[in-house]
């Protein structure tokens, strides 16, 4: 599971997802649209219809990696530890997959101890930048990945100013903003 606002999905995050998927041999990675980020609650959003839209289409033909609406379906303020526990069957093994930067702050989430207990944290690092390991009780694995400096805050942004989206963005992603005038007016 890669969780988030995904507003926009980027061509980072897929390259997170395809990358564990491989180093783990996972069958399926999700890509969890968050349905209200609690901790973005101070920005506007853009809706999580949306944004789980974008990601559908930027999953299109990427084998083992799909677009997840857990969290819009459940409702309200989206939550790891709630969506772990909808994924959570017998025999099914669960990793979560955060950047290094997220893995340093896991104490400041609703409930971590629930997240430790159902899932192996996948710490993304780029680059080469230092492994984060956040102790006891984390079960952890380590993925490297290129380092890419793309973020969605900078998309809006482009996008707003109308600047090319190609090669940061995937192509059927691209033509779903469009479609739906998504982050034309943003600034």
């Amino acid at each position: 599971m890669l969780g988030g606002t995904f507003d926009p999905v980027h061509t980072g995050h897929l390259v997170a997802a395809v990358n564990v998927r491989h180093a783990l041999k996972l069958d399926r990675v999700l890509l969890v649209v968050a349905n209200a980020p609690w901790q973005k609650s101070s920005r506007r959003i853009t809706p999580a219809a949306d944004r789980l839209a974008v990601v559908e289409a930027a999953v299109q033909g990427t084998p083992g990696v799909e677009a997840s609406s857990v969290e819009i379906d459940r409702g309200g303020e989206s939550y790891t530890a709630d969506t772990l526990e909808h994924l959570e069957q017998p025999g099914r093994e669960l990793f979560l997959i955060v950047g290094s930067d997220v893995a340093a702050d896991l104490h400041t989430w609703r409930r971590p101890e629930v997240v430790a207990h159902l899932a192996t944290l996948v710490v993304v690092t780029r680059g080469g930048s230092p492994d984060v390991d956040p102790g006891p009780p984390w079960r952890v694995e380590h993925v490297r990945i290129p380092q890419l400096e793309i973020s969605s805050s900078d998309l809006r942004a482009r996008s707003a100013d109308g600047r090319p989206l190609e090669h940061l963005v995937p192509l059927p992603a691209i033509a779903c903003i469009r479609e739906r005038g998504l982050y034309a007016g943003d600034r």
